[in-house]
């Protein structure tokens, strides 16, 4: 049985795979994924404008506000008043080989995606940095399984098997949903999958359920006649994770001009989805492929983005709970202080 406890990382580990999953290019250039950046011959090239480089590469996958800023095209136009070229590197399927992708000096920002990985990340030795927080309401991930399963509780879980991303939304939202039924985890077999695995898993059978977020759980729900056991909206009684954007410690450094540029653009394009859910929601569809009875779903929820800056002490506060509650249940391996890794912009 996949054991739940081992830790997420090693520092050796998580930076080889970083290196040759996203950063031979930067190597080839010269880039030091331990130092975050170019070498000095170039850092020197900074301006006094807040700014070394006119580009930046964001992240994106098939979801979220850096998928519709990517399609509506506005984001770009905003940046490009300011002499900023956007470069979109992608799509990725999760957060966490976004977090690879900037580390390794392939991607400047993380495309906005869950606080739990990037806090592995950093805690595995990865010299990111938080830039700007993202929440969403209402929250619509869910621990689901097949109709006729005989999984219909948290409690029917027991001796069964749950795909969930390691260090992410999946696993802690199935911990706190063992926790709150007082059903002892060492009784649930956590399988580690990415969704693109996670997902033809829970169809075949392979495992008996999936904590996912949206799209997929609500594609999976429809498509392999799925049924929610644990919502996170409904059921959870505290929010634990949130939505970030990363960049590496130096970039942030050397660019603080660029990043609040970049931090403003999407607070436009957060306020534009909030305001015109139809048109948001049909935007992600149209690549996404899915139904319309899922887009539909998605328009009914009024989708709503609200961003909050590194130095809301409030936001940073809740982090920081939310991550010494994953420690407590050793979803993260040790004490990880926010505070000292956000951006100074």
């Amino acid at each position: 049985m996949t054991d739940p406890f081992r830790p997420v990382t090693t520092r050796r580990a998580f930076l080889a795979r970083s290196l040759i999953g996203a950063g031979a290019a930067g190597l080839a250039a010269g880039f030091d994924p331990l130092a975050g950046s170019l070498p000095a011959a170039h850092a020197a090239s900074q301006t006094t404008a807040g700014r070394n480089t006119d580009t930046i590469r964001l992240t994106w996958g098939f979801s979220g506000l850096a998928f519709i800023a990517k399609e509506r095209g506005e984001l770009e136009k905003t940046l490009a008043k300011d002499g900023i070229k956007v470069e979109w590197i992608g799509p990725f399927p999760n957060h966490a080989p976004t977090l690879q992708a900037v580390t390794g000096g392939t991607a400047d920002f993380s495309f906005g995606g869950s606080t739990t990985p990037a806090l592995a990340a950093i805690i595995a030795g990865s010299p990111l940095v938080f830039s700007l927080f993202l929440n969403y309401t209402p929250r619509t991930t869910a621990i689901i399984a097949k109709d006729g399963s005989g999984i219909d509780r948290v409690a029917d879980l027991v001796g069964r098997s749950v795909a969930v991303n390691r260090s992410g939304l999946g696993e802690f939202l199935l911990v706190a949903a063992l926790e709150k039924h007082g059903v002892d985890r060492s009784k649930v077999n956590f399988v580690y999958l990415n969704p693109p695995d996670a997902a033809p898993a829970l169809a075949s059978g392979k495992v008996d359920a999936w904590s996912m977020w949206s799209p997929g759980v609500d594609i999976a729900r429809l498509e392999y006649k799925a049924h929610d056991i644990f919502q996170e909206e409904r059921d959870l009684d505290f929010q634990i994770d949130f939505t970030s954007y990363l960049t590496r410690r130096r970039f942030a450094q050397e660019n603080p001009a660029l990043i609040r540029a970049l931090n403003a653009a999407f607070t436009a394009e957060a306020a534009w989805a909030s305001a015109n859910t139809v048109e948001a929601e049909t935007i992600v569809q149209a690549k996404a492929g899915y139904r319309d009875e899922i887009r539909d779903g998605y328009i009914a929820l009024k989708r709503q983005y609200r961003l909050y800056p590194v130095s809301d002490t409030a936001f940073v506060g809740d982090l920081q709970k939310a991550a010494d509650w994953l420690v407590a249940r050793r979803i993260l391996p040790e004490p990880v202080r926010v505070a000292d890794h956000l951006a100074a912009l």
